[in-house]
């Protein structure tokens, strides 16, 4: 399915590219939710291998990855459009037409097709 953006996402972690963890990395608790922050709703905040980032809830048991998982999201522009690989909690993990692979808030995308 391919999206076009309603508008830019410059990503608050533009300036960290992150490796691709694989499954079974440790991944540690960094602090809880606060309550009433829906935003990354069904998602953590932890640390793996010294990277502090977010993860879906759903991509951890025993304190582990449970598959392969990179944080990394997309620095898009207004308009772009993007394939979208995987829908997970409300973020799309895309493709750009560069072939650069990351996430983009779902909220911010229209199908196109």
């Amino acid at each position: 399915m391919k999206v076009k953006l309603t508008r830019n996402h410059p990503s608050e972690w533009h300036h960290i590219i992150f490796p691709t963890f694989a499954k079974g990395t440790p991944v540690k608790m960094v602090k809880d939710k606060e309550e009433g922050d829906d935003y990354f709703k069904d998602w953590l905040k932890v640390k793996i291998d010294g990277y502090e980032t977010f993860v879906p809830i759903s991509f951890v048991a025993d304190g582990k990855l449970t598959r392969e998982y990179n944080p990394t999201e997309l620095v898009q522009k207004q308009g772009d459009i993007v394939e979208v690989i995987e829908i997970v909690n409300a973020w799309l993990l895309c493709k750009n037409e560069k072939e650069q692979i990351g996430w983009i808030p779902a909220e911010i995308a229209v199908s196109i097709e």
